[in-house]
């Protein structure tokens, strides 16, 4: 029988790969997935009291989403980011950020076209536009993972049809300055082509970092695709809800998709989203605080092997990707981290970087009772396998 070719190009999911090396070994404790370590707010769980008081809700609903969370989303739009929306713009709520990119990637693109993405990618971009038979153009970013804006800018050509940022960074952990965001959006709108801001992990930056919406930009309407997701900072990840904010000419063309795919996101989720947001950013603050205080233990403890490791500056989501100081190869250092020292973090190949050991370690999962030993069972690994081993430099 026949399969694929174009999914055959597709790299396998890297999350399930790595789950699978932590079942093989009980007691690894996981730095691996991006996930927060709580759940959604009470009142998420009150409003799913008036999806059921209502039949209609088990029918379909509208694909952009039911009224009562596109309201809440357009005021906490208005209030947090800074965008209005209104004629010209509109939002649709999706499952997850991650089906709004893959909307948004379809919804500009033929096949054969080029998306831009800044070096390290979040693998589940590349696959997308592997999906819509368009080639990622990968451009590198600096020593620290900020942006490069001239070398996108010369990355543009006649089949360009987006560039893509994410800040907060999944996987560096970069918050990129407005001034650099701002360069972008405007090189997007010289240019003709659509700025795709993801912006899934906004609630969480840290020190003086400030996260900072493309679509705030005066002139930016027609040209910025912006991309939200609940999963982070409200702990609603299995709930599966996000939104797009799309320029007006794309809402047909992402509708069509979306009706195809998914028709509407589940109602369900959608009341509990309601809830959600009615409590607000002040839920994601408090929690926000445990978070915060891990992030310090877990540069602290990194720092201490700053000989073997660079630990590059992040201020931003729940990541830190560390540059290590060995020929190893990325996965292969991560299956011993796993099997010899019961510690799971991320290989970087699979954020499209090859020419050099890259790890990705999430902390947003963890609490208190195991952030000490899950960091420093990987301080102790990495300090054994590098120094005893023969692949460091």
């Amino acid at each position: 029988m026949y399969d694929s070719l174009r999914m055959r190009s597709v790299q396998t999911p890297i999350i399930p790969v790595v789950g699978e090396l932590i079942r093989a070994n009980p007691g690894t404790i996981s730095l691996g997935q991006g996930v927060a370590y709580y759940g959604p707010p009470p009142e998420a769980a009150a409003h799913i009291e008036r999806f059921f008081a209502d039949p209609q809700n088990h029918k379909y609903k509208l694909v952009q989403g039911i009224p009562e969370l596109l309201e809440a989303i357009e005021d906490k739009l208005a209030r947090e980011n800074g965008i209005r929306v209104g004629p010209g713009r509109r939002i649709v709520v999706t499952a997850g950020a991650n089906m709004g990119f893959v909307n948004a990637v379809l919804a500009v693109t033929d096949p054969g076209d080029e998306i831009i993405l800044n070096l390290p990618y979040y693998f589940n971009h590349e696959m997308a536009i592997a999906m819509a038979d368009c080639k990622a153009v990968c451009v590198p970013t600096d020593d620290s993972y900020q942006l490069q804006p001239d070398l996108i800018e010369k990355a543009i050509t006649s089949r360009t049809r987006a560039v893509v940022t994410i800040s907060p960074n999944n996987p560096s952990g970069a918050v990129y300055p407005q001034a650099a965001l701002r360069q972008v959006n405007d090189l997007c709108r010289r240019h003709g082509v659509y700025h795709i801001s993801d912006e899934a992990y906004e609630h969480f930056v840290y020190d003086d970092a400030r996260h900072v919406s493309p679509g705030s930009f005066p002139g930016s309407e027609q040209h910025t695709i912006s991309l939200y997701s609940l999963s982070k900072a409200y702990g609603f990840a299995s709930w599966r809800i996000g939104w797009m904010v799309i320029p007006e000419r794309l809402f047909e063309p992402v509708r069509k998709i979306q009706d195809t795919i998914l028709i509407c996101a589940p109602v369900v989720s959608q009341w509990a989203a309601v809830g959600a947001m009615r409590v607000g950013r002040p839920y994601c603050d408090m929690k926000l605080q445990e978070t915060r205080e891990i992030r310090k233990i877990l540069l602290k403890e990194l720092n201490a092997i700053d000989d073997l490791i660079t630990v590059p500056r992040a201020d931003g989501a729940f990541y830190v990707l560390l540059g290590v100081h060995t020929q190893m190869d990325s996965m292969e250092l991560v299956r011993r981290l796993i099997e010899e020292h019961k510690v799971a973090v991320i290989p970087g190949g699979t954020f499209g970087v090859q020419d050099r050991c890259l790890l990705r370690v999430a902390y947003g999962a963890l609490q208190k009772d195991t952030a000490a030993e899950g960091i420093g069972r990987l301080v102790c690994g990495l300090r054994r396998i590098l120094t005893n081993g023969s692949f460091n430099t």
